[in-house]
């Protein structure tokens, strides 16, 4: 699943393209993803001048000047493509398209639908039910060791788990939460209460700077996601610790010291971590 680095890309590429144009063409094909898209959303749309984008989370907002808000999940395999108006085929899978007055053609193409696109009012955003309980953002200052220090008070489940929970922090994925674990020296098995203090003045920052370096390599391209120009995001080659089980960890020493980058599985999703320098 597109995680907020790649989230944040779509949404860049996305807010090049439409904001501050008119949506002259908008069709959904088909009437439901995850949930049911709503009734008229290519009639609601058409007309509609694109006012600017928010991401919350791995959710993006396309606000629009009638008021309403365009929310956009990408899903298991969801991406977006973003191309110059003039190709009238559909491409397989593709379940929403956009045009502009501009000459763009915006298509949303999720071939497993686990995707999800509503309306919202847009001054009432946050009141969604896909929004109501989402955490801090962990870019914002409001994500900081005082505020992750309290969210862990008493918590002991793994802060890999905790990490996950998008009540704690909203847009962290597995991706993400193993390289930044990684970079603080921290165990994804230890007990998120143990953390609140030192640990956690070390992890904040580097989720922070994690995220950051995604977001400007344009996120991590695994399976399905690519860029809205239909380019790769480069992330995956910085990955210190993600999809290496077996190789050497770059801080240790060498062998027989060193005792390879392990692979466990907690909660249904892969873990890659250094069991020697993360504790």
């Amino acid at each position: 699943m597109p995680e907020l680095p790649e989230v944040e890309t779509v949404m860049r590429g996305l807010r090049a393209a439409l904001e501050g144009h008119r949506i002259v063409r908008a069709a959904a094909h088909r009437p439901d993803l995850r949930w049911p898209i709503p009734p008229g959303l290519g009639r609601r749309l058409t007309g509609a001048r694109v006012l600017g984008f928010r991401r919350r989370g791995k959710y993006i907002l396309m606000r629009l000047d009638g008021g309403d808000s365009v929310l956009l999940h990408l899903g298991m395999s969801g991406h977006m493509l973003v191309e110059k108006a003039g190709r009238n085929e559909v491409t397989p899978h593709e379940h929403l398209v956009l045009e502009t007055d501009e000459g763009w053609r915006v298509g949303f193409v999720d071939p497993r639908r686990f995707g999800s696109v509503d309306l919202v009012p847009t001054a009432q955003e946050d009141a969604h039910r896909l929004l109501a309980d989402l955490g801090p953002e962990p870019l914002d200052a409001a994500f900081n060791v005082a505020s992750l220090a309290q969210s862990l008070v008493g918590k002991r489940t793994p802060i890999k788990a905790a990490l996950l929970d998008q009540k704690i922090v909203a847009g962290l994925g597995n991706i993400y939460v193993c390289e930044a674990l990684f970079r603080a020296g921290l165990s994804p098995l230890r007990s998120a209460y143990t953390v609140p203090g030192a640990r956690a003045a070390r992890l904040v920052p580097v989720i922070k700077d994690t995220l950051t370096e995604a977001i400007a390599a344009g996120g991590s391209s695994l399976r399905d996601y690519v860029q809205p120009d239909g380019e790769l995001g480069y992330f995956q080659h910085a990955w210190k610790v993600y999809g290496h089980e077996g190789e050497k960890c770059e801080r240790c020493p060498g062998k027989p010291v060193c005792q390879g980058i392990r692979r466990i599985v907690q909660s249904g999703r892969s873990t890659f971590y250094c069991p020697r320098t993360q504790r």
